[in-house]
């Protein structure tokens, strides 16, 4: 089955352009965003989902920002560049700004991978940012590692997420989740953009989870460009991943490593992958996640009877604003076809979300429940 990837970034700042200004005066409520660097005042966020900037650039002709629909900016009394965008998402975002038709980092944010580089992003407070917000409740770590992959000679970075406690109870063993990230991103992803430390941290101290280890790599080994997906072959990193990665794993922490205890999913790209992978390998991983990367439908299934005997959980998630477009089949028909087969499946849509960061977030906080629940 054949689907288009979505880039992450498609529905996120990047993408836009200048345009007409906006007929409504923003309300004036404006707070300094989350993602700012600390101390400084811009970028300001407002009730309505706008952003405001503030941009010194004493020498530029014109500025603005990659948020389309943005309004012109204009010099204040200061020298300094101002302007502000249309109500967006909640949640993160990406953006640069235009000097003279050159997209920089704004110095003001803090910086982000994504898009194949490092950037700026700014947050727009959400109705459930607790659920990823950092409280004061039992910590886990998110532990960057280093090995060798014998297959492409070269020493691969993992990040792994070991809940509260993992130190502390040196007898105790825990299920595995290996997270993707999506095209442009990195295995900085999950744990910076996707807070999934503090999402685990949190449901884990409400006993909403069982607690488990998280892994995160870079989900490729080529040089493929954007607009190249077609040549991406994952068959070597499936081979990073499988004979490489996991047993390094079980072999330098406390894992339950049987295909019971062992889970793989990912975003966008890194949920098609999760699909690819997933099938190929029923001897490995029981729990699939896919959020906003495609769907397992009955007809990519060669063998339903021992799909069921080894499979625990399907997860297939989208943001509202994402779904309709999806090639491969309509994803919420694929999991009913799956749970009337008999087949353990969930379908969860992000409200008022699209192909963004914010649809992912909430999509692991309702899947991590679901894993190893038995």
């Amino acid at each position: 089955m054949y689907f288009r990837i979505l880039p992450t970034l498609m529905l996120s700042a990047l993408a836009g352009h200048l345009a007409f200004a906006q007929t409504n005066a923003p309300a004036d409520d404006w707070k300094p965003a989350s993602s700012n660097q600390p101390g400084k005042e811009y970028p300001k966020v407002n009730s309505e989902g706008r952003v405001k900037f503030r941009i010194v650039a004493t020498n530029a002709q014109t500025v603005g920002v990659t948020f389309r629909d943005s309004s012109p900016f204009t010099k204040g009394e200061d020298g300094a560049w101002y302007g502000y965008t249309r109500p967006l998402d909640e949640g993160f975002h990406y953006y640069s700004i235009k000097l003279d038709g050159a997209e920089v980092p704004d110095p003001n944010s803090l910086m982000f991978f994504g898009a194949q580089r490092w950037g700026s992003a700014v947050e727009i407070p959400a109705k459930d940012q607790d659920t990823y917000t950092l409280k004061n409740v039992p910590q886990g770590q998110l532990r960057e590692l280093f090995f060798h992959s014998t297959s492409t000679d070269t020493m691969r970075r993992a990040f792994v997420y070991t809940p509260p406690g993992y130190d502390q109870n040196p007898d105790k063993r825990y299920p595995v989740l290996y997270l993707q990230h999506g095209w442009g991103e990195n295995e900085y992803g999950w744990g910076v953009q996707g807070r999934a430390r503090e999402i685990m941290d949190n449901l884990i101290a409400e006993n909403k989870t069982r607690p488990f280890i998280i892994v995160m790599i870079y989900g490729m080994t080529n040089e493929t460009r954007m607009g190249g997906m077609r040549n991406f072959d994952i068959a070597p990193f499936e081979t990073v991943l499988v004979k490489e990665l996991i047993p390094f794993i079980d072999a330098n922490f406390r894992t339950l490593s049987d295909q019971p205890h062992r889970a793989m999913a990912g975003l966008s790209m890194g949920g098609m992958e999760t699909r690819m992978v997933t099938l190929r390998n029923l001897d490995t991983f029981s729990h699939i996640g896919i959020f906003s990367g495609g769907s397992i439908g009955l007809t990519n299934i060669t063998d339903l009877a021992a799909f069921k005997a080894k499979n625990k959980l399907v997860f297939v998630s989208y943001g509202s604003k994402e779904l309709g477009n999806n090639r491969g089949g309509d994803p919420k028909a694929n999991v009913e076809a799956l749970k009337a087969a008999g087949i353990n499946s969930h379908f969860y849509v992000s409200p008022d979300t699209a192909h963004e960061w914010q649809t992912w977030r909430r999509s692991l906080r309702e899947f991590a429940p679901l894993l190893f629940k038995n």
